[in-house]
């Protein structure tokens, strides 16, 4: 018989109780759809709420519950059932406009379960998934030329800003509205996103030159630089194009007054911060060694330094 290491049954704890707050939630908001007319409107339109918990209330609450007490394949159930509900549910509310707060909910259980089934079946969530096919980290092939870094660079920021920046955000905001789920932003949040735009496109722009010019490689993981930078706003923070991206996000939510674009822009620094920058860091380590790790006590991830670090020397 093997034993669980303690790291992964602790992990799976974790993934239990997630599964049942769920059940409780969930058996909390079926009370509140029977009994608040508001709810029910805001969470199920105008879907017939019985025959909908004939089946959400096993499968979901019930399945949840069970995963709760250790049920592994009660998790699995659990989880492609919300799932399925979340999909569903985005679809009736693109339809008809009704429902929307109960598609944000469900989307919210969807992720929440996906992460919680990994931690009951794996004893951990793999990250490592991230950082696979296109987006392993590679480094950038010899003989290139800086100019022809530099062209990648600003083509790789053409696609990722013109998809993350303009085509999510835009499709988030109409189906926010469609939803029928959008908060009022007061007149100011248009000049300010307008000015935070400005300031972090800039940043995004002046270290994604810094990098193709100095490092000898763009910054998309399967084309990375074979030099530590330590140059321009690396020196005053680690990560400044991720801080860029994150800024221009919630930006742009300002300026389309949409909360949900804003968040967004959290949920992307979240899965940045705890799954891709782990294993960047790693990558930098393994291939920089004590460069880097004295790299990364000087210089914080998020916060920029009040003084810069000494930059460093061009070879």
């Amino acid at each position: 018989m093997t034993r669980t290491a303690p790291g992964a049954a602790s992990a799976a704890r974790w993934g239990r109780l997630y599964f049942a707050l769920q059940a409780l939630g969930g058996a909390a908001w079926w009370v509140g759809v029977f009994t608040v007319p508001a709810v029910r409107a805001a969470t199920l339109g105008g879907l017939e709420p019985v025959p909908v918990a004939a089946a959400d209330l096993p499968l979901f609450v019930g399945a949840s519950a069970l995963a709760a007490l250790g049920v592994r394949w009660a998790a699995a159930v659990a989880t492609v059932w919300t799932l399925l509900v979340a999909a569903a549910l985005a679809l009736y509310a693109t339809v008809t406009g009704e429902a929307g707060w109960g598609v944000l909910i469900m989307a919210g259980a969807a992720g929440g379960s996906l992460v919680a089934l990994t931690l009951v079946l794996l004893g951990r969530v793999p990250t490592e998934w991230a950082v696979r096919g296109p987006f392993a980290f590679r480094l950038n092939g010899t003989g290139r030329t800086r100019g022809s870094d530099v062209l990648r660079t600003f083509a790789q920021i053409a696609v990722f800003w013109g998809l993350g920046l303009v085509v999510v955000p835009i499709v988030i905001r109409m189906l926010e509205q469609r939803w029928a789920v959008g908060l009022a932003f007061p007149p100011a949040a248009l000049p300010v996103g307008i000015v935070l735009l400005v300031l972090a496109s800039a940043l995004g722009i002046g270290s994604a030159v810094v990098m193709s010019t100095l490092g000898e490689g763009t910054p998309l993981p399967s084309a990375m630089p074979h030099r530590l930078v330590i140059a321009g706003p690396y020196r005053w923070v680690r990560n400044p194009m991720a801080v860029a991206g994150i800024v221009q996000g919630a930006a742009i939510g300002l300026i389309l007054s949409s909360w949900l674009v804003v968040a967004y822009a959290v949920a992307g620094a979240l899965v940045w911060n705890l799954v891709i920058r782990p294993h960047e860091e790693a990558d930098l380590a393994r291939r920089f060694g004590a460069d880097f790790a004295r790299y990364r006590a000087e210089v914080r991830c998020w916060l920029p330094r009040l003084r810069p670090v000494r930059a460093t020397p061009r070879r």
